[in-house]
């Protein structure tokens, strides 16, 4: 693929994140299937249901990259984009959310003092910056906040788990599942990721009446509209 404009993988969760990104765009998607993963087409962006959860996550956008890599086309850029909780009242139910810290929140163990991340235990590492112009850019065009977003194995279902999770991480804005997870498969192949989230929910007690999967539906598919012209315009410095 030869082109000026840069090439971006963007992974979701489930198919229908990925369709309201697609959504954004007015020419349609064409299906590529390759190992271990399909992704749909449009111009320079591939687009992924990459599963739930940071495992799966990452190894689906693993796939793509070394895909892309030994195709000698490699990625300039991953996305990691869906639906995510938002911490009351800093990132309301409807509101954008551009990671400018992408946080593994729940990598470590447990002790009686208290968590502490996997890299307190000497191993690995627990969070992943997104180009810092890029947020930027990416927040003025959108309106979006920036702040840290989380990436959990759980989803938080009570007000202390809430209160502990701002605890330990007072600049979060959101909590999602899979960020994390695809950011380590694009560090392992050197490639810059950022992470943008739509608002469904408040972080805290479930409760499925106050969710509004549709709303953030159709924020992710208008911040995309938005975000587009960036993302294929963006090169590393």
């Amino acid at each position: 693929m030869t082109t000026s404009s840069a090439h971006v993988l963007v992974a979701t969760a489930v198919p229908v994140e990925r369709d309201a990104v697609a959504g954004a765009f007015a020419s349609p998607a064409v299906e590529v299937l390759l190992p271990g993963v399909t992704l749909r087409r449009i111009g320079t962006l591939d687009l992924v249901a990459a599963g739930v959860g940071p495992a799966l996550a990452a190894a689906s956008a693993a796939c793509a990259l070394t895909a892309a890599a030994l195709r000698g086309d490699p990625y300039d850029l991953v996305v990691c984009a869906g639906i995510a909780g938002g911490f009351a009242p800093d990132a309301p139910v409807g509101s954008l959310v551009v990671a400018d810290d992408i946080v593994a929140a729940d990598l470590g163990a447990q002790t009686p003092d208290g968590f502490l991340p996997v890299t307190e235990l000497g191993f690995g590492t627990v969070n992943h910056r997104p180009p810092q112009p890029l947020v930027r850019d990416l927040a003025v065009a959108t309106g979006a906040r920036t702040g840290t977003v989380l990436t959990v194995s759980t989803v938080t279902g009570s007000a202390a788990r809430a209160e502990e999770l701002r605890g330990r991480h007072p600049r979060a804005l959101a909590e999602a599942m899979e960020g994390f997870g695809v950011a380590e498969a694009a560090a392992a192949h050197g490639t810059p990721v950022v992470e943008v989230r739509a608002v469904s929910n408040p972080v805290g007690p479930r409760d499925r009446a106050a969710w509004r999967i549709g709303d953030a539906l159709e924020a992710l598919t208008e911040g995309f509209g938005k975000l587009a012209p960036l993302l294929e315009g963006w090169k590393p410095a």
